[in-house]
């Protein structure tokens, strides 16, 4: 029938090119492919390192996230063919399903900041800061090719801006978490001390660094230490909604600051004021604890609370 095929259960005549392609699953068959072999790697390091356990679940939901993102948004216009436009459309809902992530769980949950949305749509994560020099750079230039192409193996391949070299461009990735590895980060309330979940230990926040939070739409709390493009407050949810976020301040378990401050989720004083309710609720004596709800970078200072 020229290429078609007679469907038995639904009596009507198909053409086998709206069914399945070769190319596609010759894809399929590749990235399985791939995915195999990562997951081999990661079992040989992690018993090198002498832990027995592999999380395997984990790594093959991560590693397919991946695969995911990544065919949306570089290795499927690695293709000679045109895109079409529902591929256009299941490439969107790919990304707003990565920024969005966790919204439903909670009417008070916020997504990142619009300025943030590339780092968590890049495969790579790269560090959104540094992401936007690049995107304003292509934005204004005359090129029609996606974003990502144009950056990876495009047109502008060769850019390397004085603001934001390339060096520093795929130097600095933002860790996003997965669920076996956020939970070496979740934080419980017991007799007011701030408690790691899992080791135990009490949240003690080294003088000279920056310590950040986030609490995720399911009302868990993670603290850890900020490293700048490498490890932010995108890190915890990997890049999901939060209630609140910002840093803190806090010794031998005992919270001594608190403030909102976060350039990845932009809190409103209101997701301020929802922290507050969470961490009374856990029974934490806020008395004496420095608090300030503005998004501000410098640590509140004694007189910033004497009204709160």
């Amino acid at each position: 029938m020229n290429g078609s095929s007679f469907d038995l259960v639904n009596n009507k005549v198909l053409d086998h090119s709206a069914i399945s392609s070769v190319d596609h699953f010759k894809g399929l068959d590749a990235a399985a492919t791939k995915l195999q072999k990562a997951y081999k790697n990661y079992r040989t390091r992690r018993n090198l390192a002498g832990c027995s356990t592999v999380v395997v679940e984990e790594l093959w939901w991560k590693a397919l996230d991946f695969a995911a993102l990544r065919r949306c948004s570089i290795s499927f216009f690695d293709s000679d063919r045109s895109e079409t436009a529902a591929s256009r459309w299941a490439r969107a809902r790919t990304r707003a399903a990565k920024v969005g992530k966790g919204l439903s769980k909670s009417e008070k949950a916020q997504g990142l900041d619009s300025t943030q949305w590339l780092e968590a749509v890049d495969p790579r994560h790269r560090y959104g800061q540094n992401l936007h020099f690049y995107y304003n750079f292509w934005f204004h230039s005359d090129s029609l090719q996606p974003f990502f192409f144009w950056l990876d193996i495009g047109e502008g391949k060769g850019v390397n801006l004085d603001a934001c070299s390339r060096t520093q461009l795929q130097s600095q990735r933002v860790k996003y978490l997965g669920k076996q590895e956020r939970e070496e980060y979740e934080v419980v309330v017991e007799g007011e001390k701030l408690l790691y979940k899992k080791s135990r230990l009490p949240v003690d926040t080294v003088d000279g660094s920056k310590w950040i939070f986030v609490l995720s739409a399911s009302r868990k709390l993670y603290v850890g230490k900020k490293r700048k493009g490498l490890f932010q407050h995108s890190s915890f949810l990997s890049g999901g909604a939060a209630i609140a976020a910002g840093r803190l301040v806090a010794h031998g378990g005992f919270l001594e600051a608190i403030w909102a401050y976060s350039g990845h989720y932009r809190p409103a004083e209101e997701n301020f004021l929802e922290l507050i309710c969470f961490l009374e609720e856990q029974l934490v004596d806020l008395t004496n604890v420095k608090k300030c709800p503005v998004d501000d970078d410098v640590p509140p200072s004694r007189v910033s609370f004497d009204d709160n």
